[in-house]
């Protein structure tokens, strides 16, 4: 039975659902979501709330896009879905093609996946492998930054911040890997180059999200920061990996956020908006020099990683799609707009109580508190002023759809201005 009133399977459902980050004990019941369009989420009972952080960073060209819509059901008709284990489809291959072709750098080999965390455990498994199908052994730890977030999955786990992370409980448990401050300023830049003259003949590689930290804090830094991590890597013969899941597609303003410091790395990931915020797609993609390293008449050397659904139909159709908007309609241009006005109607909330920060990158804005007292409360008081705003820890953010207006973006920051001036 798939019609049941709103009362009746949010009533039935809810008590066997387990949500994902949630004290389920503590915190109160989910909103009941019956449709989106555009920039918009309508609750089952009829208010409607202006999405500030697109279902987690993915629906950049807003909800229900017409072009993507039609792109998944002329596929659903044809295909949905066929294994990748020696067959290949037109919806993964040209989606290969046109990733290759747009990607820094060189990186031309394409491994999908279904989320994010899975396609940077990938990386891991493919660095890691990178050295040993050369027969250096050793090569097995990651460097990887505070305030890091790169996923949920026990490898992922093990290359997030270990103190100010979601995971800190498994501390012990998980592999093993060094954590650093990123190299911003006289005296971690020197933390850095004394670690790699120590250590560096253990990493297989060097991990980072470029330009802006995420989930691990909305932490910014800048193009030189990547410059001299791909300086490191170079000098020291490490891979570097960009995790681009959430940086990705325009979120930063350039079209990948290592394209505005340009340099490229040895391994990509990417995620959430690749299919424009419609199916779980992700993908890993490396240069032809870390392909080669697989190339080989041993099975052994073979990659021996492979989803069930990775290059799902559906999903690789979504995500054409979506970048035949990328070439019609300019998002960058956007994306920079939405940054500018991020920056002047949150600069509001400089001077409130409790902020201690406001920041701005593409379409990317944040404001910092000292502390948030009770989380539930706040995001309560988002859904009274018409907003979905989700903070986390001590963190206000936005990251809307790249084709929001400018009048849902100022209901979007003045929510923001009352709520947090009270």
């Amino acid at each position: 039975m798939t019609d049941w009133p709103e009362k009746v399977w949010h009533t039935r459902g809810y008590p066997h659902i387990w949500l994902p980050y949630t004290q389920m004990k503590t915190t109160p019941a989910p909103l009941a979501a019956a449709a989106t369009q555009g920039s918009r989420i309508t609750l089952a009972d009829g208010r409607e709330l202006i999405d500030g952080v697109a279902s987690w960073w993915t629906a950049l060209h807003g909800y229900n896009h017409p072009h993507i819509v039609e792109a998944i059901e002329r596929q659903a008709r044809i295909m949905p879905h066929v294994m990748l284990g020696g067959l290949l489809h037109e919806q993964a291959a040209t989606l290969a093609a046109r990733l290759a072709a747009i990607l820094p750098g060189g990186l031309t080999r394409v491994f999908f996946s279904d989320s994010g965390s899975v396609a940077v455990e990938v990386a891991m498994k493919m660095a890691v492998q990178y050295w040993l199908n050369q027969n250096i052994r050793g090569r097995t730890k990651f460097l990887a930054f505070k305030g890091g977030y790169h996923g949920d999955t026990m490898a992922t786990m093990a290359v997030c911040d270990p103190e100010e992370g979601m995971h800190t409980m498994f501390a012990g448990i998980l592999p093993e890997h060094h954590v650093i401050d990123l190299p911003r300023d006289e005296e971690s830049i020197a933390a850095f180059d004394q670690f790699l003259e120590r250590q560096a003949g253990e990493l297989a590689a060097i991990l980072v999200e470029p330009l802006v930290q995420g989930a691990g804090g909305m932490v910014f830094h800048d193009e030189h920061t990547l410059r001299r991590l791909r300086a490191a890597a170079d000098k020291y013969d490490l891979l570097l990996i960009f995790d681009e899941i959430f940086t990705g597609f325009g979120r930063t303003g350039a079209m990948f956020a290592c394209e505005a410091a340009g340099v490229a790395p040895d391994i990509m990931t990417l995620g959430k908006g690749l299919s424009g915020g419609t199916l779980p797609l992700a993908a890993t993609v490396a240069t032809q020099k870390v392909f080669d390293a697989f190339w080989s008449d041993d099975p052994l050397h073979a990659l021996m990683h492979g989803p069930t659904y990775m290059g799902n139909a559906l999903a690789c159709a979504a995500a054409n799609a979506s970048l035949d908007l990328f070439e019609r309609e300019n998002r960058l241009l956007q994306a920079a707009d939405i940054g500018k006005f991020l920056g002047e109607h949150l600069g509001q909330c400089l001077g409130l109580p409790h902020v201690v920060d406001v920041r701005s990158r593409g379409a990317v804005g944040v404001v910092e508190l000292d502390r948030v007292e009770n989380l539930n409360d706040l995001k309560r008081r988002f859904v009274e002023e018409g907003v979905w705003v989700r903070p986390f820890r001590n963190i206000v953010y936005l990251t809307p759809a790249l084709t929001i207006s400018e009048e849902e973006l100022e209901k979007l920051t003045s929510a923001i201005v009352k709520v947090l001036g009270k």
